[in-house]
């Protein structure tokens, strides 16, 4: 009778459990992996992962063209001006489109670059951005300070975004990934801020 009881406790323990487990769980369409509250959940059998939004998603796509228009800048700059903050900090732009491109691929997002990885080109969905590049290409070969002055512009712009995206995300790779690249955003800022300060002193000089 002891063994009897031991085992439907058991079966009732488990049928509560898996009830649990099941209200927890976003519960994507067949077709297109959305759920009806607008989340996808883009797990495989077996696999943990979390779930993101529509608004995380257009947030990564953004994010991906954006770190592309400061890595193209910085190369035409650096190659224009020889300066080693643009030569520098490309290479960090560089990583910050991996590592944005590896959380689209993570979720399976199709890359918005995939046809546009040329410098200075930027997908026609978006053409915001191909206008933004022309407009800052426009001011930054006039000399190095406004070179610099773009560098400015393109990271105040940069942290502005991820602070934005950062009030929207849920999920937590997606909040650990804008926070680093909030963090370095900061830090470009604040070479290009330097250097502008040493520009016009080297100005003031040769006056």
């Amino acid at each position: 009778m002891k063994m009897l009881a031991t085992k439907i406790f058991g079966l009732v323990l488990f049928a509560f459990l898996l009830i649990g487990c099941e209200t927890n769980v976003v519960s994507p369409d067949s077709q297109t992996g959305v759920s009806k509250t607008g989340v996808y959940d883009l797990t495989s059998p077996g696999e943990v992962t979390y779930a993101i939004t529509q608004e995380e998603i257009n947030g990564l796509i953004h994010m991906r063209i954006e770190e592309k228009l400061a890595r193209d800048a910085y190369i035409v700059l650096g190659n224009t001006w020889n300066a080693k903050v643009f030569l520098n900090i490309q290479v960090s732009e560089q990583a910050h489109m991996d590592a944005v491109k590896r959380m689209l691929d993570k979720y399976n997002i199709p890359d918005p670059l995939i046809n546009s990885l040329e410098v200075g080109e930027f997908p026609e969905e978006y053409p915001e951005f191909q206008d933004l590049y022309d407009q800052l290409m426009a001011q930054g070969i006039v000399s190095l300070y406004q070179g610099l002055l773009v560098g400015v512009t393109i990271e105040e712009l940069d942290i502005a975004d991820l602070e934005a995206q950062l009030e929207l995300a849920t999920n937590s790779g997606i909040i650990k990934l804008y926070t680093n690249l909030k963090n370095a955003s900061t830090s470009h800022l604040a070479a290009f801020n330097k250097n502008l300060i040493g520009s016009i002193r080297t100005a003031e000089i040769a006056e």
